[in-house]
């Protein structure tokens, strides 16, 4: 069982790491490389409350009440999720000691999740199969999660810092 100091740990870390993933993803798409719309995510998961996960084409659904909001929110509780499957896999010492290897393992490993669920989902096929260039977007979300799994590490090491 987590005491409320790991919880709290998790959370932060799990903020941390997405916050970096961010700051990435505009970055990149200052320099012009389209990124996601997390409005999408939210009119998916919208939907999801609605009884229909799977869709054609996502941005053709009907739009859903805040869909920005809930697409954001979605994402940062996805972010603090794949941080509590980290700290359960290397152990709650991890936190006090991170390391690099299983936190960039573990974002890379996260890919899973948008290329099998989310992608297919949304209408875009397994790992973007029906997008102009699959292959590219498939480099880019593991490149992405790469940065979170980055960030998963850079985040655990500023905490630890933190609550010594």
């Amino acid at each position: 069982m987590k005491t409320v100091e790991e919880v709290l740990r998790i959370v932060l870390i799990g903020c941390g790491a997405t916050l970096v993933m961010d700051i990435w993803l505009m970055s990149i798409k200052r320099m012009g490389v389209q990124t996601l719309n997390f409005a999408l995510i939210g009119r998916w998961v919208g939907h999801v409350f609605r009884g229909r996960i799977a869709h054609a084409a996502i941005g053709k659904a009907p739009p859903v009440a805040h869909e920005a909001l809930l697409g954001w929110g979605t994402h940062y509780a996805v972010g603090i999720a794949f941080a509590f499957l980290l700290v359960g896999i290397a152990g709650g010492a991890w936190m006090a000691a991170p390391s690099p290897g299983i936190a960039i393992l573990t974002g890379v490993a996260t890919v899973a999740f948008p290329l099998f669920v989310m992608q297919p989902a949304m209408g875009l096929g397994i790992a973007a199969s029906k997008t102009a260039a699959p292959v590219r977007s498939v480099i880019r979300s593991l490149i992405n999660h790469a940065v979170f799994g980055v960030g998963l590490f850079l985040s655990a090491c500023v905490i630890a810092w933190v609550f010594r």
